[in-house]
């Protein structure tokens, strides 16, 4: 599978400040790539420089064999974008954005109707965008980005500030933008967004890329532990009875019960059971948390995903 972008030891500096550091990857064409990590991590400084908005102060880019500096009017003929921030006359009409951002371009989708039914938008083409909702807002910025057909589209903290209704909307258009054959690279702090999205993850911490993988490999990798989390009506127990348990590598007590750290849950909840039974307690309640990308963050830097 040929490469849609290629970026090799980018760096980019703000006085004493390395916002991207030494940074190599590639995005493969028709994949979901995201990148992922805290607001400050360089997420977007990395995203502008390979839409050519930014100039890096070291290394290479490549996105659809071009040089974003060099050739960055060929390359947004053929990329579409949304910025983190989009900024757009509060009074004119979506229709109005549609046509007059599709003047900007010399290939469009042609139809704008069309783009329109397909982000349920058509019944608020004459309606101005000040009076529009958030995720509708979204949307509209979205139909913009699209407008020129692109080969790959860029979306930069997608889903920031919506409702979860309208985030998941968000989830279902951008997974039916990949089975179209675009490319998409979205870069995110939300990793639920990022493992149901995306085919291989970026993990960016202070400029640098500290993980790169499937969601899955990456927790395969780091060998994070699935949680057995209870109640027992016997607030007083000592959390350690529980590290007894055959694969059970640590217990935990809390104001809100007993967390249990394991690497087979099953072999663990079957465990806690037997215990159970055994010395007489009864549990009130239980459930399992399997590993995420939040755990693997946590895992590679010690600390949780910086809002």
């Amino acid at each position: 599978m040929n490469s849609a972008i290629v970026c090799e030891h980018v760096t980019k500096r703000y006085s004493s400040l390395t916002a991207v550091n030494d940074v190599s990857f590639s995005v493969k064409e028709g994949e979901i790539f995201g990148l992922v990590g805290p607001n400050g991590a360089g997420k977007t400084t990395l995203i502008e420089m390979i839409e050519g908005l930014r100039t890096p102060d070291g290394g290479s880019i490549r996105a659809l064999g071009l040089d974003p500096n060099k050739q960055g009017g060929e390359l947004r003929e053929k990329i579409g974008v949304l910025l983190q921030a989009t900024s757009i006359q509060p009074d004119i009409k979506v229709k109005e954005a549609l046509k007059l951002f599709a003047s900007f371009y010399e290939h469009t989708v042609g139809d704008t109707a069309e783009l329109l039914h397909t982000l349920s938008l058509e019944d608020k083409a004459n309606s101005r965008f000040r009076k529009l909702s958030g995720g509708l807002k979204q949307r509209t910025a979205i139909a913009l980005a699209l407008v020129n057909d692109p080969v790959i589209l860029f979306l930069d903290e997608l889903t920031t500030g919506l409702d979860p209704q309208a985030r998941r909307n968000m989830w279902d258009f951008v997974d039916k933008v990949r089975k179209e054959g675009k490319t998409v690279f979205l870069t995110t702090h939300y990793m639920e967004e990022a493992e149901k999205l995306c085919d291989r993850v970026a993990i960016i911490d202070y400029g640098k890329i500290i993980a790169l993988d499937t969601p899955r490999g990456l927790i395969e990798q780091l060998g994070a532990e699935s949680k057995v989390i209870f109640k027992i009506e016997d607030s007083d127990m000592d959390a350690a009875k529980f590290e007894s348990i055959k694969s059970v590598s640590r217990a935990e007590k809390s104001p809100d019960g007993f967390t249990l750290y394991t690497r087979d849950e099953n072999a663990a909840l079957q465990g806690l059971v037997r215990l159970a039974d055994k010395q007489g307690f009864r549990l009130t309640s239980i459930r399992t948390e399997s590993p995420n990308l939040d755990d693997v963050f946590l895992t590679l830097t010690g600390r949780e995903i910086r809002e």
